[in-house]
């Protein structure tokens, strides 16, 4: 089965990605409702080297989303999409060794998004943003 191919762009950075369909149905559907996605991506200090994107103005609070094959370790590359109880709906895109957390401990995310290609940029943006600060987070369907 072939899934819609999904395009991110971070700052001026583009990589394609995978949906996860496969590990997480309910999660990337509810991704590629909120396409087109416009917001912003900030340093994720809990986590180690990933930065993450708020969802609050695009995701009700009280709209939350079951664990799929939810992981708190995403490899370089993986998208997770969080909505649980203990913390706020959000995108973690992992560019390093990360272990997802925040200020309520540690969190799991739906696997959603897997960019394989040009994963050194990625950890350079990461480490971009570590150092300077929030960039633009631009996600959408592609081809």
């Amino acid at each position: 089965m072939s899934y819609p191919s999904v395009r991110i762009t971070i700052a001026e950075e583009s990589f394609a990605a995978r949906l996860q369909n496969q590990a997480a149905p309910n999660a990337c559907a509810r991704l590629l409702g909120l396409l087109p996605y416009r917001g912003e991506l900030i340093h994720a200090r809990w986590s180690g080297e990933a930065c993450w994107s708020p969802l609050k103005s695009v995701w009700p609070l009280e709209m939350l989303l079951p664990p799929e094959d939810a992981t708190s370790h995403p490899a370089p590359g993986e998208v997770l999409l969080f909505a649980g109880a203990v913390s706020e709906p959000e995108l973690l895109i992992a560019y390093g060794p990360t272990r997802f957390a925040s200020k309520a401990g540690a969190l799991a995310g739906n696997p959603v998004l897997k960019i394989d290609d040009g994963l050194d940029r990625l950890a350079e943006l990461g480490r971009r943003i570590l150092r300077h600060g929030v960039v633009t987070l631009h996600i959408e369907h592609h081809g």
